[in-house]
C-alpha cells in the first residue's frame, strides 16, 4: 500500500504549505498585499527553532512555541517599519518594498551567521507505524497533528475572538470598521503577528522533519505556500488550508510516479492552470475590480 504512504506524507508536506499559506492570505485579506518577505520569516522561524534546540537544550515544543513568539515581534516589526508607511501608497510601491525586505533578511541573515547549512539535532521519535500494509512514520503524523491543532487555534481566534472579529470586519471595509471605533493599525499589526507566528512554526516543523537549513531555504517554500494561497483563494483562510495541502499530494504523487525532478514544478503548472481556469480560486468568487 505505497499510496497510503504517499498520501500520508503529501498531507504532511501539504500542511506546512498551508501554515505558510494563511500568512500570506491573512495579510492579504487585510491589506491587499502579496507579502514576499514571508518565506524568509519562515526561514528566521527555523533558525530560531535550531539554536533554541542546539543552544539552550530545549525540546520540541519549547523551541516551536519560542521561535512562534520571536517570528510574531519579528513580523510585526516588518509591518511597522517597512509596510505602514507605504499603507496609501500604489500596490506595485509596497509590492516592490516586499521583495526588497525578503532580500534584505536573506543576505542580512547570511552576513550575520554566513551562508553554511545547519543540521537540526533529532527531536521528534522517529517510530512506524503499519497503516493498511503501509510503513507511516510517527514525525509525519506528529507534523500532520500539531499542524491541524494550529489551524483549529487560528480558526477558533478569527471566529470567536474579539481581534478575529476586528481581523474581518477591517477585511470587509477598513474605512467602516474605523468608523465603528476599531484600530485598524492594531488589527493589521495583530494580522502579521498571527500569521508571522503559523510561519514560524512551519520552519521549526519543516527543520524537524528535513533535518537540513539554510538562510535562502525560504525562497521555494514561500512561492509554493503562495500557489497554495491562490489554488484555496487568496485572502480565505479555509482556501489557504485545502489549498496546502492539496499541493502537498499532487508533489508526493508526482514523485511518487517517479517524476521527482519535476516536483517542483508542479507547483508552477498548478499555478498556471488555477490563474487560467479559475483566477479566483478553489474557494473564491469571480468578482470585477475596477482599475
Amino acid at each position: 500500500m505505497e499510496w497510503v504512504q504517499q498520501l500520508v506524507n503529501g498531507i504532511s508536506l501539504g500542511s506546512i504549505y498551508a501554515l505558510i499559506a494563511l500568512g500570506y492570505t491573512m495579510v492579504y485579506g487585510i491589506i491587499k498585499l502579496i507579502n514576499f518577505a514571508h518565506g524568509d520569516v519562515f526561514m528566521v522561524g527555523s533558525f530560531i527553532g535550531f539554536y533554541a534546540i542546539v543552544g539552550w537544550g530545549l525540546g520540541f515544543l519549547p523551541a516551536l512555541l519560542i521561535a512562534m513568539a520571536a517570528c510574531a515581534i519579528f513580523g510585526v516589526l516588518i509591518e511597522r517599519i517597512a509596510y505602514k508607511p507605504l499603507r496609501n501608497a500604489t500596490r506595485i510601491a509596497a509590492l516592490i518594498t516586499a521583495i526588497g525586505v525578503s532580500f534584505l533578511i536573506e543576505y542580512g541573515t547570511i552576513y550575520i551567521r554566513g551562508a553554511q547549512l545547519e543540521t537540526y539535532p533529532s527531536v521528534l521519535p522517529n517510530k512506524t507505524f503499519d497503516v493498511f500494509g503501509a510503513q507511516i512514520s510517527s514525525q509525519s503524523l506528529l507534523i500532520l497533528a500539531i499542524s491541524i491543532i494550529l489551524m483549529i487555534i487560528l480558526q477558533i481566534v478569527v471566529q470567536r475572538t474579539k481581534i478575529g472579529k476586528a481581523m474581518r470586519a477591517v477585511s470587509y471595509d477598513t474605512e467602516a470598521a474605523q468608523l465603528m471605533g476599531i484600530n485598524v493599525n492594531t488589527t493589521i499589526s495583530a494580522t502579521f503577528a498571527i500569521g508571522s507566528a503559523l510561519a514560524g512554526a512551519a520552519g521549526v516543523i519543516f527543520g524537524a522533519y528535513y533535518t537540513k537549513i539554510e538562510p535562502l531555504m525560504g525562497v521555494i517554500p514561500g512561492i509554493k505556500a503562495f500557489v497554495a494561497a491562490v489554488l484555496g483563494g487568496i485572502g480565505i483562510i479555509p482556501g489557504a488550508m485545502v489549498g496546502g495541502l492539496l499541493l502537498g499530494v499532487v508533489e508526493s504523487i508526482v514523485t511518487a510516479m517517479g517524476y521527482s525532478l519535476w516536483r517542483d514544478a508542479a507547483a508552477f503548472v498548478i499555478l498556471i492552470l488555477i490563474l487560467i481556469f479559475r483566477p479566483s480560486g478553489l474557494f473564491g468568487k469571480n468578482t470585477r475590480e475596477k482599475v
